[in-house]
């Protein structure tokens, strides 16, 4: 990763390994959908302590056995998670022993506790506790440190756009990611299925030809796969809320994501919830679905995220910081209590993309630093896997 002499820094946490967080959590991760539940009783009311619903874990075939395992693996060893108590039932598929193991090669402290051994939920509840009690204890010996923003991961997201998405606030979050790129950051843009009737565009950025076909690959990928199912995806896109916002045609609405990834070269395209570990911008390859989108990039290693909305979402994430940056004025004074910074300022000819960008960023080190978004007070900790294949 390259030195920048004018880096700014943040205040963040160093893990064993060398990532830093931005958060420090206790993660109570649940294999399995059966174990969710008393996970979040786990976790309930412990400050610094973390749980989350998931429906996944159980019935896999083939490959979204791997990327479940690796998505569930990828949560536990984001750098926001200081310490991890995995939950297990005990007879799913993805076992909480490969889980731990998975989490454990990053260095981080990690236990395990299993309903059917303890036995039953509400045992299980009283000795997580105990274990939890001496994981937080852990945790608490973290410190924030000084570190240099290039140890930043951004991932964007968009959700909700409407006309003046890739007027304003895409290009503005792209500006962001520019500066990140710039002192030696990494950044993850998203959402395969938003590329099409873009993608030649964004193909002409590759670092390479092998990145060129791999982005091409993709894109193809997601095509194929609906017109196996009888759709042709750039007939259903954009959906009625974007419709409702002001988009006309698919190709309107990808040219408007792919703003969101500035200006700099790809220089990697990976699976959903893969490892990030390339410098500068990477194409991950999820889904338009919002919250499985951004858990996938959280798995992959992102510490905050970086999410545009014309109409208003909610959205959150159980780990990462979730940045809400609106495409209007309109939508930002409606629903400020989900919304942290307004980019209609550009559409209202006050500021530039440029401007609004340079905001992000030095909001995106505030929040690295500590700072609440909105959508952590508000306690959103939406979670979703991208799935392939029907489970069994």
């Amino acid at each position: 990763m390259s030195e920048v002499s004018d880096c700014p820094q943040f205040m963040g946490y160093v893990r064993p390994d060398g990532a830093v967080g931005v958060r420090n959590y206790v993660l109570v991760l649940p294999t399995v959908v059966c174990s969710a539940h008393t996970a979040i009783k786990i976790a309930d009311r412990i400050p610094g302590a973390v749980g989350f619903y998931h429906e996944h874990g159980c019935g896999h075939i083939g490959p979204d056995y791997l990327r479940v395992k690796r998505t569930l693996i990828g949560m536990g060893t984001n750098p926001n998670v200081a310490a991890v108590l995995v939950v297990g039932l005990g007879c799913e598929q993805v076992t909480p022993e490969e889980v731990a193991d998975g989490i454990a090669a990053s260095g981080k402290p990690v236990d395990v506790v299993v309903i059917q051994r303890t036995p039953g939920v509400l045992k299980t509840i009283r000795e997580g506790r105990k274990l939890l009690r001496h994981l937080m204890i852990e945790a608490s010996r973290v410190e924030r440190t000084p570190v240099d923003a290039s140890r930043l991961i951004l991932g964007t997201e968009c959700g909700g756009s409407d006309a003046m998405s890739g007027v304003s606030a895409n290009p503005s979050v792209g500006a962001a990611v520019d500066e990140i790129i710039r002192v030696g950051g990494r950044a993850i843009l998203s959402e395969t299925p938003e590329f099409i009737g873009a993608e030649h565009l964004l193909a002409r950025r590759a670092c390479c030809d092998g990145r060129r076909d791999d982005l091409l690959r993709i894109v193809d990928q997601v095509e194929s796969t609906a017109h196996s199912a009888g759709e042709d995806i750039r007939g259903a896109q954009p959906s009625p809320g974007n419709m409702a916002g002001g988009l006309t045609t698919l190709e309107e609405k990808s040219l408007g994501c792919i703003r969101k990834g500035g200006t700099r070269p790809i220089q990697a395209v990976i699976d959903y919830s893969e490892a990030v570990t390339a410098s500068g911008l990477t194409v991950m390859d999820t889904t338009g679905d919002d919250v499985r989108s951004v858990s996938g990039m959280v798995a992959g290693g992102a510490q905050i995220v970086a999410f545009t909305t014309g109409r208003g979402t909610p959205v959150g994430c159980p780990i990462a910081p979730v940045i809400k940056v609106a495409s209007n004025s309109r939508v930002f004074r409606d629903m400020r209590d989900c919304i942290d910074i307004n980019a209609g300022t550009v559409v209202d000819g006050k500021e530039t993309p440029s401007q609004v960008g340079q905001r992000i960023f030095e909001y995106m080190l505030q929040v690295a630093s500590g700072r609440k978004t909105k959508a952590e007070r508000l306690g959103q900790r939406d979670f979703a896997i991208d799935r392939l294949l029907p489970s069994l």
